[in-house]
């Protein structure tokens, strides 16, 4: 069945074989259900283009959204943990080559950014959609974090902030963010010193 280009849960989502996408999701505790609904129903009118609902409105829910993970500081469950980061890593590498293009990702003690670009068509033939690779990577790291945490149940929110890569330079600023968070955060000096920071060599800024 052909997958919609445009669906939305709490956020909106926007997906298209081929694109190149930054994308942002953390652990079910991170941020309340409540507050994420509301952020995505803040500005949601009619009127809006999907070329405003992409750049200004979401601009603004996705600076909100990273605040509020940057500003916690203690989680049950850290992410930046070597063996945990290393498992989360191995998925994201996990359809380099096959389905996507691996440009950069940052895995954070409560969540992960992750810049890449979908593949038109994977070895099958078959159109390769961001939905269909997210459930993918959240449902197997999932698995392997909570192995090693000695855990069950969901671990990652329900919701992941996907956004569109629009140009060569959004793309410069979307892999200068996700590289620069753990510096934001306090947490590391430079890029290369934090162990949940990756960039392909041919992005390298």
């Amino acid at each position: 069945m052909q997958k919609k280009e445009h669906y939305r849960h709490a956020l909106p989502h926007y997906q298209q074989p081929g694109q190149a996408y930054f994308i942002t999701w953390c652990l079910k505790s991170a941020i309340p259900h409540k507050i994420l609904k509301q952020g995505a129903a803040s500005s949601d009118s009619p009127e809006l283009t999907r070329e405003k609902a992409r750049v200004g409105t979401r601009a603004s829910r996705f600076k909100k959204y990273n605040d509020i993970l940057d500003a916690e500081k203690h989680t049950k469950i850290n992410l930046s943990k070597p063996e945990t980061t290393k498992a989360i890593a191995d998925t994201l590498h996990f359809w380099h080559g096959k389905q996507i293009e691996n440009i950069a990702f940052c895995i954070m003690p409560n969540h992960v950014h992750w810049v890449m670009q979908l593949f038109h068509k994977n070895e099958k033939g078959d159109w390769v959609y961001l939905q269909d690779i997210m459930q993918s990577v959240k449902r197997f790291s999932a698995n392997e974090v909570n192995k090693i945490e000695n855990r069950k149940g969901s671990l990652w929110q329900k919701e992941s902030f996907d956004v569109t890569i629009r140009n060569e330079y959004h793309l410069y600023r979307a892999i200068n963010y996700t590289l620069n968070n753990p510096i934001k955060a306090g947490l590391a000096r430079c890029w290369e010193e934090w162990k949940g920071c990756w960039c392909n060599k041919t992005y390298l800024p």
